[in-house]
Parts: structure tokens; C-alpha cells; sequence
């Protein structure tokens, strides 16, 4: 698990394949807190992720920083 995908989730950086619909961030509402929970999001389906699983998939579905469709670049 990468650390510096961590700190740019933790930053409001979306990581994503558009081509593909994949989306991982982190919300808003969870910066600051002591067990951040992010967002993974599939074809228009959400599900939540630790921090340590959002840095997981990242790497293995090849998701890079992109612009999410309705939230832009950043997620808050």
C-alpha cells in the first residue's frame, strides 16, 4: 500500500478509470477524523473502504487521478 495515495486521498484527490466507471476518494465529512472511511465507487454503486483498502485498490485496479463526473478534479 502506497503512503504518498494515502496523503493525496487525504488531500481531496480522486483517483479513478473513467473508461470504466471506478472511482475511489475520500469525502469531505471524513477529513480529520481518526479512522477515515473513503468511497468506492462503481458504475453509479457506492461502497465504503478504510483508508488501507481505498491505498489497495489504487494500486491494483491501475486507478490514476482524474476528474470525477459530478465532483470534479477534488473531492472537497
Amino acid at each position: 500500500m502506497s503512503r504518498i495515495h494515502k496523503e493525496h486521498l487525504q488531500a481531496g484527490y480522486i483517483f479513478g478509470d473513467t473508461a470504466n466507471e471506478e472511482y475511489v476518494y475520500l469525502p469531505a465529512g471524513e477529513v480529520g477524523v481518526d479512522h477515515p472511511m473513503c468511497v468506492l465507487e462503481r458504475q453509479g454503486s457506492y461502497e465504503d473502504v478504510d483508508l488501507d483498502e481505498a491505498a489497495h485498490l489504487i494500486d491494483r485496479l491501475t486507478l490514476k487521478p482524474c476528474s470525477h463526473p459530478k465532483l470534479g478534479k477534488r473531492s472537497f
